[in-house]
């Protein structure tokens, strides 16, 4: 079996087509925290952490897709500044100078190990201020989504949905222990066909309640950075966030 791209960076994790519309939400804090996160909806029951992909917090598309699951599953989301700061050159993204983006230096500041103990503490606070608290994650995000819902962690989040996950393994799927979502794009080498047909097969083995989405002709990064002006991709944004729209409504909703 050949390994995962336990890496990320380069041009799939690069590439963006920047949506139109203009983000409703506030920047804030995660709760209890100094954490900056920009934050939309206002469920005070039920709450998504949504964990950015290299494109980072500020990033429209991110953003306007939190306003999607606010709006559409009556979520409160809060989408936290992973990288203390830390912006990619838009200008670069959108020129496919990409060269131009330090991405040794990105990780070695962002390793999973660094950003482990902040990502968990941000998920904390949301439990302690909500009865019911999901997680989504895509590219960078995903190993961090798929890590709250381990078996150590279980009553930090209450369901996990993992978008074209970057640096997740073997271990991390194995260590599942909440009802999982995958959305997974046909062409991705950071989710390959081998780390598929494991996670099929150990879910089911964990006896998990999970859903399965492939998203056939696209590549890693189309739910979240896609070309909203081609037909294929924009099809699978939308049926992206209408699948994670349903998981939240079915995972996050509060019984009096």
């Amino acid at each position: 079996m050949a390994p995962p791209n336990t890496n990320i960076g380069g041009e799939c994790c690069l590439k963006a087509f920047e949506w139109d519309g203009t983000p409703a939400g506030t920047v804030s804090t995660i709760p209890g925290t100094n954490h900056a996160a920009y934050v939309t909806g206002n469920n005070p029951s039920a709450a998504v952490l949504y964990l950015h992909d290299i494109l980072g917090w500020t990033f429209p598309n991110a953003r306007l897709l939190a306003d999607h699951y606010a709006r559409e599953a009556n979520v409160t989301v809060y989408i936290p500044d992973l990288f203390d700061g830390w912006v990619v050159s838009r200008e670069a993204v959108f020129a496919k100078r990409y060269e131009d983006i330090d991405m040794a230096g990105f990780l070695a500041r962002n390793s999973r190990e660094k950003r482990e103990p902040e990502i968990i503490a941000a998920a904390r606070a949301l439990r302690a201020k909500y009865a019911r608290v999901g997680v989504i994650g895509f590219c960078y995000g995903g190993w961090a989504s798929a890590r709250l819902g381990a078996k150590d962690l279980l009553g930090v989040v209450d369901c996990v949905s993992i978008g074209h996950p970057g640096m997740m393994t073997e271990a991390d799927i194995n260590a599942l222990a909440v009802p999982t979502q995958l959305l997974a794009p046909e062409i991705d080498e950071h989710y390959p066909p081998e780390l598929k047909t494991h996670t099929f097969q150990t879910l089911q083995a964990l006896g998990l309640p999970f859903e399965y989405h492939h998203f056939p002709g696209v590549e890693h990064g189309c739910l979240t950075r896609g070309d909203e002006a081609a037909k294929g991709s924009r099809d699978a944004m939308v049926r992206g966030k209408n699948a994670a729209v349903a998981w939240f409504k079915q995972w996050l909703q509060v019984v009096e």
